[in-house]
């Protein structure tokens, strides 16, 4: 087995020499894990290399396969695509395979991978490049013209092709709006930010607390909650004023406002008025529906 790993790591070597060449933006990573939504055992790959050299089709199509909601192929150039600078290499493709009732004018954009397995030691060659793809009418075809050097790939002592069997993969991963989104707005100084509310006979107050009436301020229903002997630890010790959001207001789920006030108790004789702004403790309101 250490002959072996020491074989492989010499010949992965020059495998990366070979890669070089080739397009720099595409990303080479090995894993152990299958991949997720295709896989494509081909068997006799000399007799299907043979095949498509005499065809004027010049690939292979793999059958139709099902990944996040839509049908797709693989399309193998076991002797390259020479279209597309090929030559010399395997050239493997994701294809939609049945855009049957799409409207006009559709595109389906994805993330994909594409794999080869190495079958000495178990792990797969991804290949991807991170890009979000457009799949449309124009153009349904994604992929790799110069995937792996035939070089490379026919050498048994890689591991992708061994007794003429060979392993190809695919994951693909479809980018959908599902139209969510949140929308953050902030109100400076509102010409209606100011309410006044005056509590009649205070010493009379046995209640817990009071709500005053709902007011608007910054487009929203606003009311002050009074608690004449404080609130719970403060309890006979303070007064205790808050300022609540009125919740028969309507609101989408999930939403939250963000608010800076200031609550004063107004001074009637000096005018020396005891106020608190959540600024000045360094501190905003968190309100949730």
């Amino acid at each position: 087995m250490p002959g072996r790993e020491m074989m492989k790591k010499e010949l992965k070597e020059e495998e990366k020499g070979a890669m070089a060449k080739v397009a720099l933006d595409t990303v080479r990573e090995e894993r152990h894990v299958a991949p997720a939504h295709y896989s494509m055992k081909i068997d006799s790959f000399s007799l299907l290399s043979d095949m498509v050299a005499n065809s004027y089709l010049e690939q292979y199509e793999s059958r139709e396969f099902e990944a996040s909601g839509y049908k797709w192929k693989l399309v193998l150039y076991p002797n390259g695509d020479k279209s597309r600078n090929g030559d010399g290499y395997i050239s493997l493709y994701l294809v939609m395979a049945d855009t049957t009732g799409f409207p006009p004018g559709w595109e389906i954009n994805v993330i994909f991978k594409l794999f080869v397995y190495d079958q000495l030691l178990d792990k797969y060659l991804t290949f991807g490049d991170g890009r979000l793809r457009r799949f449309c009418a124009i153009k349904n075809k994604w992929g790799f013209p110069q995937m792996l050097p035939l070089s490379i790939f026919n050498n048994a002592s890689n591991g992708y092709l061994i007794g003429d069997s060979c392993v190809f993969g695919a994951e693909v991963f479809v980018i959908k709006s599902e139209g969510k989104g949140e929308c953050f707005s902030m109100i400076k100084d509102p010409s209606d930010g100011t309410f006044t509310w005056e509590v009649q006979y205070f010493s009379g107050l046995t209640e817990e607390f009071y709500y005053s009436q709902v007011y608007l301020a910054g487009g929203h229903e606003w009311k002050l909650q009074l608690l004449p002997n404080g609130h719970i630890k403060q309890r006979g010790k303070y007064l205790s004023l808050f300022l609540e959001l009125d919740y028969c207001t309507k609101s989408h789920t999930g939403w939250k406002l963000f608010a800076e006030f200031t609550l004063r108790i107004k001074d009637q004789v000096q005018s020396e008025h005891h106020e608190e702004t959540t600024q000045k403790k360094k501190n905003l309101a968190f309100l949730y529906n």
